[in-house]
């Protein structure tokens, strides 16, 4: 599976993003699907992920700001960021799982501004 991430950019702290994640060449429906990110010097984490099935898990330091979301109809995953912090600064990735199998798309830059 192919994937393309857009909506990434520079926010003020407090502000918020929608990052979109466009997947081809597989049964999206079939994935599961997360968000990671990979800040300077650090290694590269994961953010949230939802099942085929619609459940969902979140990092700690984003939960109640972050919400992922998949549209199977348009083969789009989401991340509505808000409440952005200085420390979500990172490039943030589209992953696919399925049987073992990772997928990663290019990242998109998040840059929150203090």
């Amino acid at each position: 599976v192919q994937l393309q991430a857009f909506g990434g950019g520079l926010v003020q702290a407090g502000g918020s993003l929608r990052l979109s994640c466009a997947a081809s060449g597989g049964t999206f429906s079939s994935y599961r699907m997360g968000w990671y990110r990979q800040a300077p010097g650090k290694q590269r984490e994961l953010v949230a992920a939802i099942s085929s099935g619609g459940s969902t898990n979140y990092a700690d330091s984003v939960k109640g700001r972050f919400t992922i979301s998949r549209d199977n109809a348009k083969n789009t995953v989401y991340l509505q960021m808000n409440s952005l912090k200085s420390e979500d600064t990172a490039v943030y990735y589209c992953n696919a799982y399925i049987r073992s199998m990772d997928s990663w798309g290019k990242g998109t830059q998040v840059t929150v501004s203090s």
